[in-house]
Formats: C-alpha cells, sequence, structure tokens
C-alpha cells in the first residue's frame, strides 16, 4: 500500500504522541474523536501537557495498545475506579422500565439457572409475532443484569435472539443507541452483511457514524475504511488504515481493493472473494467488467447481493435447454433470490403438444424434472374445470417438494387459488386450498364492542384508559347485577379474565357478586405461581413467552390465557396485561 506522504513513519509516531496529549483536554469519560482534532487544540495541549513517548518498536510489539493508552497525570486511581463502576452498572436496552409496568432490577430475584435453561428452550420455538413481541420487551427493557448470569453470556442472549428475529431496523436501533458496536461485534456484523446484501451501504455504514470508540473487531474495522472512502473521507480512511498496518494488520486481498479505490492504481484486481458479503461486493466494486456465476452452494447472502445489484442472469435471455441455468433460477427462487413471476415466465416459454395436455397426469412423469413442472404449470392456466385445476396444482406443488424447491411455488399458488371461492370446489380438495390460499387479511385493528356480553362489551375500554375508577365501579356492578338477574347467561372464563384484572386494579365489587364463579387453585402451572411468589417478574414473562409459543394469542383456549392474565396481575404487569386483554377480549373488525 502506498502511503500518505504526510504519514510515513517519522510522522506516525508524531501524530501518536499528538493524539495522546489532546486526550486530556476532554472529560475522563467522554469518548474521543481521533480523526477530528481542532489543530489549534493539539496545539494547545502539547505545550501544556506530559507526553508518553512511544517508539516504532513500541508499536510493533504487542505490549502496547495504543488506543487505551493515556497521558500519565490521567491514571488517577479514584477516576479510575469510577470508570470501572461505571462500566459495571452500565445498563443496556431501549425501552423505560416504566413503559410496562416493569422494574429496572426485574431480573434480580431469578435463577441464573433457570434463566439458562428457559432461553434455550426459547431457542428452539419459532416464536409467534406476539410471543416474540414480549421477547423484545423483556430483553430490550432497560434493567440491570441477572446477578448470576454473566454480562457477556447475557448479551449474548440478546445478540442471539435478535439475530433470530430478524428486525433490522430494531437490531440498528439497539446498537447505535446504546453505542455498543464493540461489545456485540457479531450482532453488529451481521447488520452490516444483511444491509450490504441488500445493496443497502449507506444503511451499512450508519452504524459507524456515530461510533465513539475504536472499533476492535478485524472485519468491522475494514468495513469502516470502506464506509469512510465511499462517503468521500479518504484521508480519514488512509490514516486508520496505516494504524493498523503499524500494528501488523495484513490482508493483501483488501490492500489491493483499497490501492484501487484510493486511486493508487488502475491496473484491476480480478480476484474475486467469497469469505464475506464485503469482500465479494469490493471485488464487483473495483471491476468494471464484473461477472460471476453463482452456484447452489454459493453464499445466500451472496445470492442476495447478486439479486439485489442485478447481477443474476435475465430470464428472458436463457435458452429452454440450459437447463443447468434453469435450475440454478428454480432454486434461486425457492429462496427468494428470483420472484416468482420470472421463472413461471420460462416455464411459459416450453412448447407441448396437443396430445401431451390432453395426457398430462400420465405424460408429465416421464418428463424431465422442469419439463414436467412447465407442462403442469400450463395445464393449470389451460384447465377451466375448478377441480381438476386444483388437481394439477396439487401436483405441481408435490413435483416442487420432491426436488426440495418447495418455497418456488408459492405465491403464485396463492394467485392462483384466489381466483377460486372456498364453495367451488369439492371436499376432498377443501384442506389443500385453506392451507396455500392466501391469508393475509387486513389486520383487524377497530375494536367492536358488545354489550351482551361481559368480555366484549364498553367496559374493556377502561383498559385503555378512557374510563375513571368511580365510573367503572359503577358499570361493572350495573353489569353483574344484570348478569345474575339473567338465568340464562353463562359467565365464561373470558368474563372472570377481565373481572379478576379489574379486581387487581383496586375496583370494588359488590359482596353480593361473590359467589357469581370460582377460581380453581390449579389453574395456574405450579412453576409459574413459585416464579410469581418469589417475584421473579422477568422470569414469569419468559415462561408465558415458552407457553405462547409459535401460536398468537387469539388463538390460546381461554384455560391458559386465564393463568397468563393471573400471573401479570399478581406482579402488577398491568401494561404488558393490558396489551394481551385488548388482543383476546373484544371482537375486531
Amino acid at each position: 500500500m502506498k502511503t500518505l506522504k504526510l504519514l510515513n513513519k517519522n510522522y506516525l509516531s508524531i501524530l501518536v504522541i499528538l493524539f495522546f496529549s489532546m486526550v486530556n483536554s476532554f472529560s475522563e469519560n467522554e469518548p474521543v474523536d481521533i480523526w477530528n482534532i481542532d489543530k489549534e487544540q493539539i496545539k494547545k495541549n502539547s505545550e501544556n501537557k506530559e507526553l508518553i513517548t512511544i517508539t516504532e518498536s513500541d508499536l510493533k510489539s504487542e505490549k502496547i495498545d495504543v488506543f487505551k493508552m493515556q497521558t500519565k497525570d490521567s491514571l488517577d486511581p479514584i477516576k479510575v475506579d469510577e470508570t470501572l463502576n461505571s462500566k459495571e452498572i452500565k445498563i443496556i436496552g431501549l425501552y423505560d422500565p416504566e413503559d410496562f409496568g416493569l422494574k429496572i432490577d426485574m431480573w434480580s430475584n431469578s435463577n441464573g439457572d433457570q434463566l439458562k435453561y428457559l432461553f434455550s428452550n426459547l431457542d428452539k420455538i419459532n416464536l409467534s409475532s406476539d410471543a416474540s413481541e414480549l421477547m423484545n420487551i423483556v430483553l430490550l427493557t432497560n434493567a440491570y443484569y441477572p446477578k448470576n448470569i454473566s454480562e457477556k453470556d447475557f448479551l449474548k442472549i440478546k445478540s442471539d435472539w435478535l439475530i433470530k428475529h430478524n428486525n433490522l431496523e430494531l437490531i440498528e436501533e439497539y446498537l447505535i443507541k446504546n453505542d455498543i458496536l464493540n461489545l456485540h461485534p457479531k450482532l453488529s456484523k451481521y447488520l452490516v452483511d444483511k444491509y450490504l446484501s441488500e445493496s443497502k451501504l449507506n444503511q451499512a455504514c450508519k452504524i459507524f457514524l456515530n461510533n465513539s470508540e475504536p472499533i476492535k473487531n478485524n472485519y468491522l474495522s475494514k468495513f469502516n475504511i470502506y464506509c469512510l472512502i465511499n462517503n468521500g473521507k479518504k484521508d480519514e480512511a488512509q490514516l486508520i488504515f496505516d494504524l493498523k498496518k503499524e500494528l501488523g494488520f495484513n490482508d493483501q486481498y483488501f490492500e489491493n481493493k483499497l490501492n484501487y479505490l484510493f486511486g493508487y492504481t488502475n491496473e484491476i484486481d480480478k480476484a474475486v472473494s467469497e469469505k464475506s458479503i464485503l469482500e465479494f461486493h469490493l471485488a464487483h466494486k473495483t471491476n468494471p467488467e464484473f461477472f460471476f456465476e453463482p452456484k447452489e452452494n454459493t453464499n445466500p447472502l451472496i445470492w442476495k447481493y447478486l439479486a439485489a445489484s442485478n447481477l443474476l442472469y435475465q430470464t428472458n435471455e436463457i435458452n429452454l435447454d440450459e437447463l443447468e441455468k434453469i435450475e440454478l433460477i428454480e432454486y434461486a427462487t425457492h429462496n427468494k433470490n428470483y420472484l416468482e413471476d420470472d421463472l413461471f415466465q420460462i416455464y411459459k416459454r416450453f412448447q407441448f403438444t396437443i396430445d401431451q395436455f390432453l395426457n398430462v397426469k400420465t405424460v408429465f412423469k416421464s418428463l424431465a424434472n422442469i419439463e414436467r413442472r412447465a407442462l403442469l404449470y400450463q395445464s393449470v392456466l389451460l384447465e377451466s374445470d375448478i377441480n381438476k385445476k386444483i388437481e394439477l396444482m396439487k401436483l405441481l406443488k408435490a413435483a416442487f417438494i420432491k426436488d426440495k424447491i418447495g418455497n418456488a411455488f408459492e405465491e403464485k399458488l396463492k394467485d392462483l387459488l384466489q381466483d377460486i371461492e372456498l364453495d367451488q370446489i369439492s371436499s376432498k380438495h377443501t384442506s389443500f386450498y385453506l392451507e396455500n390460499i392466501n391469508s393475509d387479511e387486513k389486520k383487524q385493528t377497530k375494536i367492536k364492542y358488545n354489550d351482551d356480553l361481559l368480555h366484549q362489551s364498553k367496559l374493556i375500554k377502561y383498559f385503555i384508559g378512557e374510563y375513571n375508577q368511580t365510573k367503572i365501579e359503577k358499570d361493572l356492578n350495573n353489569f353483574l347485577k344484570k348478569i345474575k338477574k339473567d338465568k340464562k347467561y353463562s359467565i365464561s372464563k373470558k368474563d372472570i379474565i377481565l373481572i379478576e384484572s379489574l379486581k387487581s386494579d383496586g375496583i370494588k365489587i359488590d359482596k353480593k357478586y361473590d359467589n357469581l364463579y370460582k377460581i380453581l387453585d390449579s389453574e395456574m402451572p405450579t412453576d409459574i405461581q413459585v416464579m410469581v411468589n418469589n417475584n421473579e417478574s422477568a422470569s414469569t414473562i419468559l415462561r408465558i413467552i415458552e407457553v405462547i409459543g409459535q401460536d398468537e394469542l387469539s388463538t390460546l383456549d381461554e384455560d391458559t390465557l386465564f393463568f397468563i392474565i393471573s400471573a401479570l396481575n399478581q406482579l402488577n404487569i398491568d401494561s404488558i396485561r393490558n396489551k394481551i386483554l385488548l388482543k383476546v377480549l373484544p371482537l375486531k373488525v
């Protein structure tokens, strides 16, 4: 690498000296951007502070970490202790505990081994959206760490969950707001790689903009250097890279790509590395004639990058005798890197005889895999009989599944079924129809009240905050009075859930209604009741998440809902309880 003239080895020593002399001009606990140092401030500090001199041999040794050194008079023991203590109590999260009825010490009573067991179980479950929402709350609420789980292990649990949940915006907010790029290198790398694979370089670089300390992870450091170059800050990128070189960094592939980006050479390095999405991206950006032909075992991130960057085959240019390419497109479509419409346009280009269409159910078995799918798809389009059409769809879906590319016929199948009404098909096709029809309905957000049922009545407005205590007590007792007189009314478990939640909040009910219903002691699982008794609020929520699992709250049986709400009532976690109640009690339209 050709270095800038201002940064030869002698200048590097001077730069490091000036850098450390500057440190004490700031608060001991404030991060310093060493690349935006005011020159007058450097001059002033260099005149007033005693400096530590560092030789070139020191830099090359592993004994000194230039990013951690300070001037001699900054090593005050008291200040060091204060810094250590501040790190010990650092709280990392996104949400205020009070927003969800939680406390900053919500993990304090939890048993470490039990927590690890719960997290291990939850990691094996594909949580529903409702369960995931609760998981985000419990893990990302600002709180002290559990006492008997190390900070490192607990941070890993958070990282693993965020990666599994795959909400990039949430991960970005979590990392940037807490300034913890170095604490979560795996999570940080996951975020920048995902954004880059979607060809969103500016989003990927955003994480580095306000980072307040030198980047420790080698991969992230390289990514940061590239982001600086991309943002037109070549001098800054050069300084960081040269410092890394002085400290022993050696990556010839990366250096060759930087030489081109810095403009030191016009010679194109055509080497393409698939070790990481960054290295692959650099190969693309430093080669105007870049071409890459992916294989089935190519990294999914690279597949995604190729699709986002329009570097994949143009399906209308593929010849029908190029079966290997078509197979590759089928595989890519299965992994959502090609649009299904593009694949099915290829199928429509195949030509078949009238006899093949008339005997499709027999003929397709003798064809090669791609031709068989093409024949079945064209037959589906031509068939007018609804039940025969669905039979062909079933055969086509089975053909995709057999070759382990079932996801390639997912959206297209929904679209085909969308034009068919349930009452048009025979009972033997009902199951297939319901399993594959596009069931994405508009979110039901508007509550519809039904004053004939207690748990669907306007009393629910209390949990939205639209009822004062005096009015809710009056209206509830009036409703219970009506129920007692109505011999036909049967109090449901959901009615009891509503009443018990109101009682938990201090709403008074006349004693004459005490015998309207009974609660069995056995309705709460023993382990959850023990957690509640021990005030293990965070552990209780984790256990509730485990109970919900893959199900949405609206599909849970009433007994399960009852003990979930009962646990939250006992722990006075009203905000989360109210969220759940508003999802499971009223009708939605």
